[in-house]
């Protein structure tokens, strides 16, 4: 072992400590036990009791005993092998202190957003330099379609921090709401300070987010606060998403209330809320059926989501049609008023299918009537909805197949040539209209199955 130059040592264990954030004592502990392994290996001796080593933090002067009798040979005279023992005990007391050190500053920082440098793709996860950790993306917590290059900047969301044997996994999210929301916190200051409160917050990655947003002070509008001057707030955090569409609605305790709210931009005739089973029945214009339901159904499925509430989109006709045939159902059982029909629809039950779903137990309590009643009304329910399931089934397959039929004949005319005029003559002959109308270009678009 080399003679020690006691002032340079301590000047890189500084510079460890402060590189790497780990506690000057605890560097300075693991010196000590690397030189009683050292002294151990050039003796030859596993007593773990034999030796002591102790360094002065100011001086950096070393003191070694044998036995609580000082040492009569410097570390100096250990020799090469002894050296080597010191160097890799050192490396890896090391190794475990910046392991803890990772651990204990990371598990602080869960749920907080960090900004990283993108490395490499592994397995389809993304690693990504934190600081002076490296973590990774699972494919799981990545937006669906994005892709980085090594280099480039990462912000993303600390999710998780787990010691996994000699290594600290690091796990990062793009996806997760949470993310969302400290987007918010830092784009909106009245988000950070709670003067608005996200209530509720609904979310599919790289498509669309719906959040609930309520304003503790009535001076401040919660929706305009979020969007920003000319949407100057959402706009940076819709540039951070890469496009994702962000809804901000007003929450409301009101269940209908929210569940209107919710269902923007489409525009909501009537809500029937049935507690029993936690089903919203929301009954829109035609023209907003569409709308309401969202591209593949993601608007309905995200306001069912954000509001807790099972949402049932219906036209009205769908709903008066169901309603009718519940009234129709229950008041052909002997003793079943159309008053206790008015009770059964009020209570959210409007249809056979939800009567059946709630059972009778309900039914006693609500009706007031005996349990054999109560199952006799939901046998019959039961049975009407079956042939009722059986029908919709029908009506839509002939819808499908018409549908299909006239996209064919409309298709077979184009094919056959003539002016655009002509062509369009024989498309509006197909639909059964004169010229162009809204309703045309609502079957048109029927047929086309947008």
């Amino acid at each position: 072992m080399a003679q020690m130059n006691t002032a340079e040592m301590l000047r890189i264990l500084d510079s460890i400590a402060r590189d790497r954030n780990i506690d000057r004592s605890i560097l300075i502990r693991d010196l000590e036990l690397a030189m009683v392994s050292a002294a151990k290996k050039h003796f030859n001796t596993l007593d773990a009791e034999e030796f002591a080593c102790t360094l002065d933090p100011v001086t950096g002067s070393i003191n070694m005993t044998r036995h609580g009798a000082p040492l009569d040979m410097p570390p100096a005279a250990f020799g090469r092998i002894a050296a080597q023992t010191f160097k890799q005990v050192m490396i890896q007391k090391f190794r475990d202190d910046e392991r803890s050190s990772i651990f204990e500053e990371f598990t602080k920082r869960v749920g907080e957003i960090a900004v990283g440098t993108a490395q490499r793709y592994e397995g389809g996860s993304l690693v990504v330099t934190v600081d002076r950790a490296e973590a990774f993306m699972p494919r799981s917590e990545q937006i669906p379609g994005e892709q980085f290059n090594a280099g480039d900047r990462v912000r993303c969301l600390i999710l998780d921090v787990r010691d996994v044997g000699n290594q600290i996994k690091i796990v990062l999210s793009r996806s997760h709401p949470d993310f969302i929301k400290r987007l918010f916190e830092v784009e909106v200051p009245e988000v950070a300070e709670r003067i608005i409160e996200i209530k509720a917050m609904a979310r599919e990655a790289g498509y669309r987010t719906k959040l609930a947003v309520s304003s503790m002070d009535n001076k401040v509008d919660a929706v305009g606060a979020c969007v920003g001057v000319k949407g100057s707030r959402i706009k940076n955090i819709v540039d951070e998403l890469n496009g994702e569409k962000i809804d901000i609605v007003r929450w409301n305790e009101s269940s209908q209330v929210l569940i209107q709210n919710s269902l923007k931009p489409a525009e909501v005739a009537e809500i029937s809320l049935c507690f029993e089973l936690g089903r919203a029945t929301v009954v829109v214009r035609d023209d907003q059926l569409s709308l309401a339901i969202g591209k593949r159904g993601q608007n309905v499925r995200l306001a069912a989501r954000l509001t807790g509430w099972d949402i049932d989109i219906l036209t009205p006709e769908e709903f008066t049609k169901g309603v009718e045939t519940m009234y129709q159902t229950v008041q052909e059982i002997e003793g079943i008023t159309e008053q206790m029909a008015d009770k059964l629809a009020a209570l959210g039950m409007v249809s056979v299918f939800d009567v059946e779903e709630v059972g009778a137990e309900v039914l006693v309590t609500e009706l007031e009537i005996d349990e054999a009643k109560a199952n006799h009304i939901v046998e019959t329910c039961a049975s009407k909805a079956k042939v009722v399931a059986e029908q919709q089934q029908k009506d839509k397959e002939e819808k499908e197949r018409k549908a299909r039929e006239e996209a064919a004949a409309a298709a077979k005319v184009l094919a056959e040539g003539g002016t655009a005029a002509s062509g369009e003559s024989a498309a509006d002959a197909i639909l059964g209209a004169g010229p162009a109308t809204t309703s045309g270009d609502a079957r048109a678009a029927d047929i086309l199955g947008s």
